[in-house]
């Protein structure tokens, strides 16, 4: 299969990882067709885009293979997704990526241009349909992590660009404005003023 095939269905794509990951692909993971959508909007000779909870790297992999002068960052919590996410970027071959072991409130947001986010708080309300019970999820943790995001969002400068998928709308600060949304207003464009 060829690397462009490998990007163009979800199926393909998902090939690249165990099965136990390929089964939680619909519920967790960025679709393809949504993560070219994002990039587009994101991407920028030389920008760098941090994916904020990036999972299995389904944003960033897609999104580096689309726009090659870009750097993309994903910041993922769990060891075990980051090294799958490692994996298949060395199998695609794609140097304009870097994926980062940590939690979300340990990254310096001033080291990065454009943001995309797949509500990857949400799963510390919806405990029934998590990853794994590898780390702790609560609603007291959805609300901290959405006000951490909003607290470091409004720091960013005007011209900051934002992706929503699926959010809640909780963790953007009033000074991004809606530029588009498409998908059922699911994914969502956003620049800072």
């Amino acid at each position: 299969m060829t690397t462009d095939q490998i990007f163009s269905k979800d199926q393909d794509f998902d090939r690249l990882y165990p099965e136990h990951i390929q089964r939680l692909s619909r519920k967790h993971w960025s679709p393809l067709d949504i993560s070219i959508k994002a990039a587009d909007f994101l991407a920028e000779p030389k920008a760098r885009v941090l994916d904020i909870g990036s999972g299995v790297g389904k944003f960033c992999l897609p999104a580096a293979y689309h726009h090659p002068d870009t750097f993309f960052y994903g910041a993922e919590q769990r060891a075990d997704l980051v090294h799958l996410a490692e994996l298949a970027q060395q199998k695609m071959q794609l140097s304009n990526i870097q994926f980062i072991h940590t939690n979300i409130t340990q990254i310096n947001f001033k080291e990065f241009d454009h943001f995309y986010y797949y509500n990857s708080f949400y799963e510390n309300i919806d405990q029934l349909n998590s990853i794994d019970d590898t780390i702790e999820t609560s609603i007291d943790l959805y609300l901290y992590y959405c006000k951490y995001l909003y607290a470091e969002l409004q720091e960013k400068p005007s011209g900051t660009k934002l992706v929503t998928y699926q959010s809640l709308e909780q963790e953007i600060p009033p000074t991004y404005q809606l530029t588009s949304g498409v998908y059922g207003n699911f994914l969502k464009m956003w620049i800072k003023e």
